[in-house]
């Protein structure tokens, strides 16, 4: 997937809408300078995938982890090793006084915040309902909810217009369990992720006049370890036959729809939850 870059007009008369409002004149680039991207929960799966696509797109990136510290520094050295910019930060998103560090670590180190992936999130475990703890709904939603609701509040308060800021993108990680409930796994989870998909919705309607676009990518099955972390390694081959194209997706494939949602090859893109489950 190429990057497009708005340029200044230069004497081509641009096609106006109805509105009389003029839509951006783009060229493609290989090359330019994006800003810095946060991606939270970057040292493996998903995170890391986007990660690493992300720097080979120019973006400066700021790998957040709370657990796996060895696994994001190797994500920030194969960066570097690739000409990137990267860093590893520490930061558990269920506290905000670390979500506070981390955005201004990143930008003490990499520069003016332009992007934000919230990736970071926890099942809770395999559990019904009558069977789940408090405490893992606690730790879920502090995690998966508060925790988005509050890496994004920082970035709109440094990206925002309204604020002085140039713009910029956010995109949450939603799942395919929002819509199929997850039941007899962690419906627990599923909950939580369908609260991030009325919260993309909500912030993306709130900012889209402020330069900020909002939208969600939600995975279906993907061939990652949380399957084996949550311990059912063979998830994947038990529930290969509900997937449509009859195959788990990929990190990778997951991150070509984050970064594109970041590009402004989706200008006009906000509040769009896109479904990457395999037809799921």
């Amino acid at each position: 997937m190429r990057h497009v870059e708005e340029r200044p007009f230069q004497g081509r008369e641009r096609t106006q809408n109805q509105s009389g409002l003029q839509p951006p004149v783009v060229s493609m680039t290989n090359k330019e300078d994006l800003g810095t991207l946060i991606v939270t929960g970057a040292s493996r799966g998903i995170g890391a995938a986007i990660a690493l696509l992300a720097a080979k797109r120019e973006y400066a990136v700021a790998v957040s982890f709370s657990t796996g510290a060895a696994e994001a520094n190797s994500v920030v050295g194969e960066i570097a090793s690739g000409g990137g910019r990267a860093i590893a930060i520490h930061a558990d998103v269920s506290h905000e006084d670390q979500i506070m560090r981390m955005f201004e670590t990143a930008e003490q180190q990499l520069g003016p915040i332009k992007g934000l992936v919230n990736n970071a999130g926890i099942t809770g475990g395999f559990a019904r309902v009558e069977d789940v703890s408090a405490d893992a709904i606690a730790k879920v939603l502090a995690v998966n909810v508060a925790g988005t609701i509050l890496c994004s509040r920082e970035a709109v308060r440094r990206m925002s217009t309204r604020r002085g800021g140039t713009g910029g993108a956010i995109v949450t990680i939603s799942s395919r369990a929002a819509h199929t409930g997850a039941p007899g796994e962690w419906v627990h989870y599923a909950a939580s992720k369908g609260a991030i998909d009325s919260f993309t919705i909500g912030l993306a309607r709130e900012v889209a006049t402020e330069g900020i676009r909002v939208n969600a990518v939600a995975p279906g099955l993907v061939d990652t370890g949380l399957h084996a972390a949550n311990g059912e390694p063979g998830r994947l081959r038990r529930l290969m036959g509900t997937i449509p194209m009859g195959r788990p997706g990929t990190p990778h494939e997951v991150a070509e729809g984050v970064l594109w949602l970041l590009s402004s090859s989706a200008s006009y893109t906000t509040g769009a939850i896109l479904e990457i489950g395999g037809g799921r």
